[in-house]
């Protein structure tokens, strides 16, 4: 943890579904970590998934954290009413060169013959975009991302909070990634860009957040290099599972912690089974 400032965290759900297991067990987690550095908690609703975001979904999850006797500073912080900071990092980063336009769906990476696979056997993109492997002009202005072009060969690490000591080859673990696109009808930043934004605006210490964004913070350490922000320290999460050891998703519906208040379950039971972290 940071021993120069006061510790500030945060709580960054998506009001795209119902919390479940996973996100309280790591909610709790970052809620202790705030405690015992005698910082502060802040929540932040990641809700610019226009198309699958619902109120109901908000409202659930103020009133499930609460139950869960989860306390933050201030009134929660909402994505969708930060544009104009994501839209001015996205324009540094484009003019800056660190970007290019693609065109590839998520489905021509899929079917690339050359796309080279990761941990976890994440399909990377194999580049067929960057400037240097076009063929033809730039694709012109419309329905087009924006990539970030990772420095393919360095190593990027960082120590985890509670994975230990960390490293990714960009290029070959992961590659040039989406920062900007069109959603449903929408330009908008994609995660990686807008949680890299919002933590150094915010002032966030420490980001405590599942094991399975692990490889996602060495591309966002990419980018608050790029941005000459001064990244946050990291925290990520054992993962909950089902009986078939697959980790939660938001389809789990069972385990959501509002099926699970209506089917009887106390706050205090709940936090009593999971893994206890300081």
């Amino acid at each position: 943890m940071e021993g120069h400032r006061q510790y500030r965290g945060r709580l960054a759900p998506s009001p795209t579904g119902l919390l479940h297991l996973g996100h309280a067990q790591t909610f709790w987690i970052a809620f202790a970590r705030a405690k015992a550095a005698r910082g502060e908690l802040v929540l932040r609703m990641e809700d610019l998934d226009h198309e699958r975001v619902r109120p109901e979904f908000v409202d659930a999850i103020i009133q499930d954290l609460r139950w869960l006797g989860i306390a933050w500073a201030g009134e929660p912080v909402f994505q969708s009413q930060r544009a104009e900071l994501y839209l001015r990092a996205f324009a540094r980063l484009r003019d800056a060169g660190r970007l290019y336009p693609c065109v590839c769906s998520r489905q021509d990476v899929q079917r690339a013959a050359n796309a080279p696979h990761g941990p976890d056997d994440e399909i990377i993109y194999p580049g067929t975009c960057r400037p240097e492997k076009r063929r033809g002009p730039p694709p012109a202005q419309g329905n087009l991302s924006w990539r970030f072009r990772v420095p393919d060969g360095e190593n990027i690490e960082f120590v985890d909070a509670l994975c230990g000591p960390q490293r990714f080859v960009a290029g070959r673990d992961f590659g040039d990634f989406i920062v900007w696109c069109e959603r449903g009808g929408k330009e908008t930043p994609t995660y990686q860009l807008a949680v890299v934004v919002d933590d150094a605006e915010m002032k966030i210490t420490e980001v405590v957040r599942g094991a399975d964004l692990l490889a996602s913070t060495a591309r966002q350490l990419l980018l608050y290099r790029a941005l000459g922000l001064s990244a946050p320290s990291f925290c990520h999460c054992p993962l909950v599972t089902n009986k078939a050891g697959v980790r939660l998703a938001k389809r789990d519906d069972a385990m959501s912690l509002r099926a699970l208040r209506e089917q009887g379950t106390t706050a205090e039971e709940i936090l009593a089974g999971f893994r206890r972290t300081p």
